[in-house]
């Protein structure tokens, strides 16, 4: 029997050793057709709210895709892990100047300075990940946060990951949630969650 958890541990160690050996040319170059890929859907071009990540030095950035939605009159929130727990909450921001390091080194919303996010059902979420797979499963970092977030979210969720970590299947728990779409820097793929614990 496949342990999960060794599994999956496995799975990010080579995804992390995927990120490390890009050069900096072509992590820019890879990040910059995602950003491509991802503001020429048609659900991010429609939604007037984006939900995203901050992006850590080995993610896909996602600072210029902030900015952009940001001119083109979008409202943006970024997530604040709540202390002590696995539940993260969102917060509108105007710019870079309403974010701080905090939890893990992630760069959060000062919270004093931004009006929090109800979520609503047209916004559309980015979704970080290592890995992806076929049918939107995503191989997370273990915190749990996203899956948690995504059990209530009822908009539509992208998946972001290097070409490079896609898989057809990964292994996955009862908790997991899959995205609507998968963005890499060599496609988008739409995916079908209509047998997902999600709508259960």
């Amino acid at each position: 029997m496949i342990n999960l958890k060794t599994e999956k541990e496995k799975l990010r160690l080579q995804c992390r050793e995927l990120r490390r050996s890009f050069t900096k040319k072509e992590k820019a170059q890879y990040d910059r057709e995602i950003l491509k890929k991802v503001t020429s859907l048609y659900q991010y071009k429609q939604a007037p709210v984006l939900l995203t990540y901050v992006s850590k030095e080995l993610e896909i950035d996602t600072l210029e895709l902030i900015r952009r939605a940001l001119a083109e009159g979008k409202q943006v929130a970024v997530p604040k892990c709540i202390d002590n727990t696995r539940w993260m909450e969102f917060y509108y921001i105007t710019g870079e100047q309403d974010l701080e390091k905090s939890t893990f080194g992630v760069s959060e919303p000062i919270v004093d300075r931004c009006e929090k996010a109800e979520t609503p059902s047209d916004a559309v979420c980015i979704v970080p990940g290592m890995a992806f797979d076929a049918d939107g499963y995503r191989l997370g970092y273990g915190k749990g946060y996203y899956d948690r977030f995504l059990s209530d979210f009822d908009g539509t969720t992208v998946g972001l990951c290097y070409s490079g970590c896609f898989r057809w299947k990964l292994p996955r728990g009862r908790f997991d949630k899959a995205v609507d779409l998968v963005v890499t820097e060599r496609f988008f793929r739409k995916t079908d969650r209509t047998n997902s614990s999600r709508r259960g």
